[in-house]
């Protein structure tokens, strides 16, 4: 199975050599926590049996957790790490750039240079019915999604391209070398539990080691070598995860990412709202109607002026709901969407620190604490969304005076279209 990792050679060498640091602590710690701690101080020379037991049973379970989270995030980071689709164009121009690699050409021939086209013009383009069969996604000025260049696809809500894999990432939130590669939806619940347990894994360390280093020097006895090292072990990663694990419960609980966190208090989210068809352009916001006119079909329109475009209606014209040769079905099939924006700093998908909570980390107690199941939020499926929204859409249908217009239950808007198309 093809991995994905960072195009970049000193990166990835780095990626990979992480692993042996971690498992050469881990080791050390263990040796440190289980023989010299444990057996030799506690049990050896204090006799205390019940307290190494205690250590050991609560070490142990972190450590199996621990390394548990830590196989399951790098396996979904390496494997899937939920990354769109390339475009057709991206696909080709990738394996011309191997093919070239290959014969040894340079970077710098023409035939490998990248080409920055913008957005697909073709109406039919692949993928773009993905977005306007939901309800709502995250659109540019005329309507369509946002574009990657790089990739040659549309992005997905929440999105982005990541420099480093050289791919949009589904929810990205950063590049960990630790973990060997690029976080995002697919991966981030695993990530989150992974740091939890280092952090309280590395506090037991701290703790075992820097109280019996206490007990030793408050008793004047020779101090062990071996209790120093596993507190600054202990302190270092116990506070680099423990850091970690509280940005990255934040952002559970704010469902947001790194990215989504870069610039969050002026960041304008532009939403494509499904509105009932036949919905016209005002002086606060645009409609666009999808399926998009092909360019044929506009020549005819503008030739016989007879039908209308259905591009975005910036002057407020309305699609006629059955033109000349289109069935009833053809109707049903047209939606019309109205172009809002939100207010600096609002943040359209949170839900409120439970639902946060559920939607990234799990329905079930079990999916909180055991690296089985991907969040919920994987799930694409639902026409309304691409990930659920909250209070803030219902904010910003009352600031464009759409409350009455737009319901976000899809079967009631479904029956009001059809009532509008039965009446034209």
């Amino acid at each position: 199975m093809h991995t994905i990792e960072s195009t970049r050679a000193v990166t990835r060498w780095t990626t990979r050599s992480i692993p042996l640091l971690l498992v050469a602590a881990v080791s050390y710690a263990t040796y440190a926590v289980v023989g010299r701690v444990c057996s030799t101080y506690l049990i050896n020379e204090r006799g205390e049996v019940g307290a190494a037991i205690a250590i050991l049973i609560l070490y142990f379970l972190l450590l199996l957790l621990m390394v548990a989270t830590y196989l399951r995030t790098i396996l979904t980071v390496l494997l899937d790490p939920g990354v769109v689709p390339l475009g057709p164009l991206a696909v080709e121009r990738r394996k011309i750039a191997k093919d070239n690699q290959k014969r040894g050409r340079h970077a710098n021939d023409l035939e490998s240079q990248p080409y920055d086209g913008g957005p697909d013009s073709n109406p039919d383009s692949p993928g773009l019915e993905l977005f306007y069969t939901k309800d709502i996604f995250v659109c540019e000025n005329d309507g369509r999604p946002k574009w990657c260049s790089e990739c040659c696809n549309w992005k997905p809500d929440r999105a982005h391209h990541s420099s480093e894999i050289n791919r949009c990432v589904y929810r990205m939130d950063h590049y960990c070398p630790w973990v060997g590669g690029m976080i995002g939806e697919n991966s981030f619940k695993f990530f989150v539990q992974f740091t939890t347990y280092t952090a309280c894994y590395c506090g037991v360390v701290l703790g075992a080691a820097a109280s019996s280093l206490r007990k030793q020097i408050s008793e004047g006895a020779s101090l062990d070598t071996h209790f120093i090292p596993a507190v600054v072990l202990g302190a270092f990663f116990g506070l680099f995860t423990f850091l970690m694990t509280v940005t990255s419960l934040r952002y559970v609980f704010l469902n947001m990412t790194n990215v989504d966190a870069l610039g969050a208090r002026s960041k304008v989210y532009q939403l494509a709202v499904r509105v009932p068809r036949g919905t016209e352009s005002t002086d606060k916001f645009t409609t666009v109607t999808y399926p998009l006119p092909k360019p044929s079909e506009v020549a005819n329109s503008r030739a016989n002026g007879t039908a209308r475009s259905r591009a975005v209606e910036s002057r407020g014209s309305t699609p006629p709901l059955n033109p000349s040769g289109s069935s009833a079905r053809d109707d049903l099939a047209t939606r019309t969407f109205a172009i809002l924006k939100t207010e600096p700093g609002e943040n359209p998908w949170d839900l409120g620190i439970w639902r946060n909570w559920q939607t990234v980390m799990g329905n079930n107690v079990l999916d909180w604490f055991l690296p089985v199941r991907r969040s919920p939020c994987v799930n694409h499926d639902s026409h309304d969304s691409f990930y659920p929204m909250g209070p803030v859409l219902a904010d910003v249908l009352a600031r464009y005076d759409l409350t009455s217009l737009v319901m976000v239950n899809g079967s009631g808007l479904e029956m009001k279209e059809l009532g509008r198309g039965n009446r034209s």
